[in-house]
């Protein structure tokens, strides 16, 4: 299990804001702006040898950022947030690992395999990855687009995952539900990766201590990475100190920069 730093971009700055408030035409709910940049918080991830970090881009207005980023941490990030196949290999190119595609990969709530196998086709399976962000409903969990808001009809189930896993090299799922809220963990969704996920997958959603970091690890069988976002000291948070996520890192896993394997 490998801490996952994250640096999520909005307007050009480095935020942390909840997920599932962030609508077209509203100011979405900010826990935190930083006044440090975006290279400033890939350079610090580089010294600490964070690798497969996200880079995501929340709207528009955040390329520049985003390109700085990358340079400060060549082959460390991922990056995401308006990623299609036509756009992913100039994103690699600019010094990022893997592009994550997400809403790309669906129209009106349907999958569209046409994109995922072009998106595949375009930068290779080893350098995608696919997010499977999801909240709950009827009693499964199913993908969340545009900005959250939108359910799928894809559910995230061990099958889904499987037929997912020839077309990239990792998932990355968000509790969309308590994302950003610091109130814990979604502990039925982290059993349910660590059981299904084939592939190397980040959880992220909730954490607002060790505890739930601790949670993460037992309950996801030490198999699943995570992030952690607003209830971190970097992030203006006060349940999770980064130096304690750094302090307790594992050794480099090998396959190369933005490739750890916990699998």
């Amino acid at each position: 299990m490998r801490f996952r730093p994250c640096i999520d971009l909005h307007r050009g700055r480095v935020k942390q804001i909840v997920g599932s408030s962030w609508r077209d035409g509203q100011e979405p709910q900010t826990n935190f702006s930083s006044e440090a940049s975006a290279a400033e918080y890939a350079a610090r991830y580089r010294r600490d040898g964070l690798v497969g970090g996200h880079l995501i881009m929340l709207g528009p207005g955040n390329e520049q950022a985003a390109a700085a980023a990358l340079a400060a941490f060549p082959g460390g990030l991922q990056i995401g947030g308006g990623i299609t196949a036509e756009n992913a290999p100039a994103w690699l190119a600019r010094g990022a690992s893997h592009a994550i595609l997400t809403s790309y990969l669906f129209t009106e709530g349907k999958l569209r395999r046409d994109r995922l196998e072009g998106a595949t086709a375009a930068v290779g399976r080893a350098r995608l990855v696919l997010d499977l962000s999801c909240a709950r409903r009827g009693g499964r969990y199913v993908v969340m687009t545009d900005r959250w808001q939108r359910p799928t009809e894809l559910v995230v189930e061990a099958r889904t995952l499987a037929e997912l896993a020839p077309y990239c090299a990792e998932f990355l799922v968000h509790a969309t539900q308590v994302e950003g809220l610091r109130q814990g963990i979604d502990t039925e969704l982290v059993r349910l990766l660590a059981d299904a996920a084939p592939l190397p997958t980040t959880y992220a959603g909730g954490v607002r201590s060790m505890d739930d970091i601790e949670a993460i690890r037992r309950l996801g069988q030490d198999r699943l990475d995570y992030t952690v976002g607003s209830a971190l000291d970097i992030f203006g948070g006060t349940g999770v100190r980064y130096a304690d996520l750094v302090a307790q890192q594992p050794p480099a896993a090998p396959g190369g920069a933005g490739q750890p394997a916990n699998r």
